[in-house]
């Protein structure tokens, strides 16, 4: 028995589409056209006569097939949260001809954003024989300030080898009043939205701002970010090359520290909020002693201390490597820098530069101690990691991202993210990608590899583990 409802999200905008059905069966369902536009025309999908597709068995996915948020489960427990799995439909509710879709990338750079603009394009061209497409250059603000570029398969074609995006980038700048003004005026239907969870925030009061003027418009989006942060998606495309690219450094910084008396090499990665990025590229290289990232607190002096630590593994092996995410110590550095808080035009925190900052906090304690003559190296590859074009892997899953998202687009589902759940591609309400941020569990398997890995102190208080717990539970 199914049984659907729909109910205010978590902003008092977002409409939540909620089907429920037995034994605890809840669908978290994406907004369709059909939802606020009655009577609209369908038309056969055209990948039924696409020779490429001729070999697939089944073309279509079938409209009841949805993904489990967690495939862990207990003898009884309720089959529990699922999302809508992506995929091409029998029935589509834009006619080829018809389409004007446009393609927007926001916030900061990240491995594979050419490799999405260029696999929506070709998508949309030799799947569905969509021939108009604009690029909206310079970020949100492009809408209403920049101009438009046109493109074509010919015109994207070798993008994927390059860093960056084509298209260009900003921060901020979401005025959606006039952002849905220049999509209405220039009669676009189909809007891929690429950017991190600030991004997707401004996608979902765009779509808001459609569905309340009752436009036939889908807006799609592709979640972006180096980071990993973005809840309920297994990953986020660039990562994989992120980590990998993080090895170059790590391993430079390890040649410096083995090659002098008391080397210490210092590298800080990204991870504002979330030390995915640190914790996996320290997991890969095995050359590192330490890695600190947000999710869990340390402290400099004393016993079980950062600083005796280091002592210890420098008398140990005369040499040490210390990894740390741009995000972590950030409350310590604030108390004894004595700094104020300030925000970027996404709403992001403006972080302290943490790797400077604990390389001469370092540096100072052993000068002061006398103690040792140490050596230190300090690398911060941040900017050369985020400009790289992506590896094998994130390409596949950037243009498996893009597919999913144009046959979404296609099928007339709007106000969602294309995201893999469990290893499989799914469609998200945009509320869920934007609600929450996805974090390192501390007192998870992965972290307890790594202190195994590091032999690390873990440098938790039982406070620290109890509020760690607390936080997993309320996501629960």
């Amino acid at each position: 028995m199914i049984r659907s409802s729909t109910a205010m999200g978590f902003s008092g905008t977002d409409h939540m589409k909620i089907v429920s059905g037995d034994a605890g069966y809840v669908l978290q369902d994406v907004p369709h056209l059909s939802d606020f536009i009655p009577d609209l025309p369908t038309y056969p999908n055209p990948l039924q006569h696409n020779a490429a597709y001729s070999v697939v068995k089944q073309y279509f996915v079938n409209v009841d097939d949805t993904v489990p948020q967690k495939i862990v489960v207990h003898k009884n427990s309720p089959r529990g949260t699922h999302f809508r799995r992506a995929g091409p439909r029998q029935k589509v509710y834009f006619d080829s001809d018809d389409v004007l879709a446009c393609i927007v990338t926001c916030g900061g750079l990240c491995p594979g954003l050419n490799t999405v603009i260029r696999e929506i394009v070709c998508g949309l061209y030799h799947m569905y024989g969509v021939s108009r497409i604009l690029g909206i250059e310079g970020g949100y603000r492009g809408f209403y300030s920049r101009n438009t570029t046109p493109l074509t398969p010919k015109i994207v074609n070798d993008i994927h080898k390059r860093g960056g995006t084509i298209l260009g980038t900003s921060r901020g700048g979401s005025d959606t009043s006039k952002i849905v003004d220049s999509i209405q005026d220039r009669g676009i239907n189909q809007v891929y939205i690429i950017g991190g969870d600030g991004t997707q925030k401004g996608a979902s009061v765009i779509f808001e701002e459609i569905r309340r003027r009752g436009l036939k418009v889908a807006v799609a989006g592709i979640p972006k970010t180096i980071d990993n942060d973005i809840a309920v998606i297994d990953k986020s495309f660039g990562f994989d090359t992120a980590v990998e690219e993080a090895q170059r450094a790590i391993n430079a910084a390890h040649v410096e520290a083995e090659s002098i008396e008391n080397g210490v090499g210092v590298v800080k990665l990204m991870g504002r909020y979330s030390g995915f990025i640190a914790m996996y590229a320290t997991l890969a290289s095995r050359d590192v002693d330490c890695c600190l990232i947000p999710e869990s607190p340390f402290y400099l002096e004393g016993k079980g201390g950062l600083f005796e630590y280091i002592e210890k593994r420098l008398k140990e092996n005369g040499h040490m490597v210390l990894v740390l995410a741009e995000g972590a110590g950030q409350e310590l550095m604030a108390e004894s820098m004595r700094a104020v808080s300030h925000e970027d035009a996404s709403g992001n925190k403006l972080l302290l530069d943490v790797g400077l900052w604990i390389s001469q906090k370092i540096k100072d304690h052993f000068t002061e101690r006398n103690k040792m003559v140490i050596n230190l190296k300090y690398i911060d590859p941040t900017y050369m990691i985020r400009a790289i074009p992506s590896n094998a892997s994130d390409n596949v899953y950037c243009t498996l991202l893009a597919q999913s998202a144009v046959h979404g687009a296609m099928a007339g589902y709007t106000g969602f993210t294309v995201g893999l759940v469990n290893g499989r591609h799914t469609y998200i309400p945009f509320y869920r990608v934007t609600e929450t941020q996805n974090q390192v569990v501390i007192t998870d398997r992965m972290w307890a590899r790594l202190l195994s890995s590091t032999n690390q102190p873990s440098f938790l208080s039982s406070k620290d583990i109890m509020e760690s717990e607390r936080k997993e539970e309320e996501k629960k």
